[in-house]
């Protein structure tokens, strides 16, 4: 699940209209609009901090690093496994991760 689709979730289970999230963060409606449909990539820490915040989630949750609440035994086993590797090989991997993701953003239109 991404980070988009989070925030939607979050929004939509606590009732609050866009406007109303924008203006409790300090950011515009179309602001928020554009980070529900993942057109705009890699909010602000502090902006990360302020969503998290708001709907008492944690960071890790927005972001889905948070393993134990997603139950997904198949991506804590990999994210374990990576910890047990040298740093170099780490690097590796996250290059990988990130071709991966940009052939997709390609192959999906959005560059």
């Amino acid at each position: 699940m991404t980070f988009a689709v989070r925030l939607n979730e979050l929004r939509v289970k606590k009732k609050k209209s866009l406007q109303e999230v924008a203006d409790a963060l300090g950011v515009s409606k179309t602001h928020i609009w554009e980070l529900e449909k993942g057109r705009t990539d890699n909010p602000s820490l502090e902006l990360l901090t302020k969503i998290a915040d708001y709907f008492k989630v944690s960071i890790r949750h927005l972001v889905g690093e948070d393993f134990e609440s997603d139950q997904n035994d198949e991506m804590a086993r990999m994210f374990r496994q990576v910890g047990d590797l040298e740093e170099n090989d780490r690097a590796i991997i996250d290059d990988m991760i990130q071709s991966l993701r940009n052939r997709r953003k390609g192959a999906d239109g959005k560059n």
